[in-house]
């Protein structure tokens, strides 16, 4: 994989400005952490050379100096919403969040119910984590957050939320996802503390979008692909531009968050540290960027496969038309289409010349390989058996799973488990193929070269199932599909 993102420099550069914002403030440093504390794959693809555990290294080297406060909204509790690149409800996240800070040795402070208005399923599961020993916080709804200053900044407002007790000079604010609360709980603390007499800050650890990035650099485009769903908005900070007469990139939240930071910080201090949003954020990644057109041409890939995946989540009823059509626009205004997804032409125009479903990988090297659905395998499945051959140099025509091996699983599939398709997933494919290296040469060679497909791309003429798409990303393979569930018989 080429990369365009120095990562070791962004360890370096990152933590010593992280440490410098936490000694500029007098007890506690409230650290709102943005995005994925670990496995923070979107940045990983935006920035080839980013290490998806790149924040939490970092929080790695304070951890005897910080705790965390893990945040989710009642909301989200309430709508069972789903960590889309997990498969998981946010409220099981929270609980897989806390064991693996706490397998690493990362103080937990808390969970803490942001956006509570008195809804059954969030007091159901704050018993639920009281039983489980767990301390648990509401913090509630304010009427015309986040504009009515007055009423935010005061005790029918933020006193109203339940104090969160901590004991570490660095609190760090995560959560399951965007839009669970994080800042509020940050500003409502400050509140707090300061009624006790203590001396708190607030600081914004989030990657995107890049504020010393041009507003329509990819990366920042991608940025906006990825939270569709949540009508968030690249912007020129105007508070940054009229107090230093630059320019800056932030998104509409931070900037309407703003005159209520600037509130509570003259309520506690009688002035304020900052003088823009983008002055809150510690975040150094622009400047670890090694090779911008490496990490251009990644975004830009990225906005298409966030294009598809918001067609089939709308195929699926998982997303709105208008997730779609506000893709669509940043796709216009990054000047690409889907013809620029070398995958996904090789693709459609298998499916268009067989009238069958295919898949196909564009690999590291440029190499592009394509396979289609057959009677034994899916399009998904003959297409890694061909990329492992490739990849091998195993000659094509060389049969990997002999069909006397496959007949037999299709059988079980079918005739015992009662499934409706015969062919063979990909996860069934890997799993013959071992069975099969322990007495064949070429097998052993194909599986053998697994890690080397990691950052390829595959697109698919259908959706594919949950099983495949798994299996992908636990390769490393980027993944699109057309929104399409069965391709249609030709007509004889």
């Amino acid at each position: 994989m080429k990369y365009g993102f120095d990562n070791a420099k962004y360890l370096k550069i990152q933590s010593e400005h992280i440490k410098q914002r936490i000694a500029a403030f007098g007890d506690k440093l409230y650290m709102e952490f943005g995005g994925k504390l670990f496995d923070d794959h979107h940045a990983s693809r935006v920035l080839p050379g980013f290490e998806p555990d790149s924040k939490l290294k970092m929080l790695m080297q304070m951890k005897d100096d910080a705790e965390i406060i893990i945040v989710i909204s009642a909301v989200d509790i309430e709508k069972n919403k789903i960590r889309s690149d997990l498969g998981i409800t946010y409220d099981m996240d929270v609980l897989r969040l806390r064991d693996e800070f706490l397998a690493r040795g990362l103080s937990v402070n808390s969970v803490v119910i942001a956006h509570f208005n008195g809804q059954a399923s969030a007091e159901a599961y704050r018993k639920r984590l009281e039983n489980m020993d767990i301390k648990v916080y509401y913090h509630h709804t304010i009427v015309g957050y986040p504009h009515n200053v007055a009423l935010i900044d005061s005790d029918e407002g933020f006193g109203k939320n339940d104090y969160v007790e901590t004991s570490k000079p660095l609190v760090v604010v995560t959560a399951p996802g965007p839009g669970s609360g994080k800042m509020a709980v940050c500003l409502s603390q400050l509140y707090q503390e300061n009624k006790r007499g203590i001396k708190a800050g607030y600081a914004k650890f989030e990657t995107f979008p890049i504020w010393n990035l041009p507003l329509t650099h990819p990366v920042n485009l991608a940025y906006e692909a990825a939270t569709a769903d949540l009508e968030d908005v690249n912007m020129i900070d105007p508070f940054h531009l009229d107090a230093y007469g630059k320019t800056a990139v932030n998104y509409n939240r931070d900037v309407e968050i703003f005159p209520v930071m600037n509130a509570i910080f003259m309520d506690i201090y009688g002035e304020s540290p900052y003088k823009s949003p983008t002055d809150m954020g510690v975040n150094m990644a622009g400047y670890c960027i090694s090779d911008d057109d490496i990490v251009l041409k990644a975004s830009l890939q990225e906005i298409i496969r966030r294009y598809y995946t918001a067609l089939c989540n709308f195929a699926d009823g998982k997303a709105t038309e208008n997730e779609v059509n506000k893709i669509s626009l940043l796709m216009k205004r990054a000047g690409i289409s889907t013809a620029d997804r070398l995958c996904t032409v090789a693709a459609k125009e298998r499916t268009d010349k067989s009238g069958l479903a295919a898949a196909a990988i564009e690999l590291e090297d440029g190499t592009i390989l394509t396979g289609e659905t057959s009677p034994l395998l899916g399009p998904s499945s003959a297409l890694l058996l061909n990329a492992l051959k490739h990849v091998a140099g195993i000659a094509h025509n060389v049969k990997l799973i002999p069909q006397t091996m496959i007949e037999p699983i299709q059988k079980t599939k079918v005739t015992y488990l009662h499934g409706h398709n015969p062919r063979l997933h990909t996860d069934e494919v890997l799993v013959a193929i071992s069975m099969m290296s322990l007495i064949d040469e070429n097998c052993k060679l194909a599986l053998e070269q697994l890690p080397n497909l990691e950052g390829a791309q595959v697109h698919s003429t259908v959706m594919l199932s949950e099983v495949d798409r798994k299996t992908f990303k636990k390769l490393g393979i980027g993944l699109t599909c057309d929104p399409v569930r069965k391709i249609k018989k030709r007509q004889a």
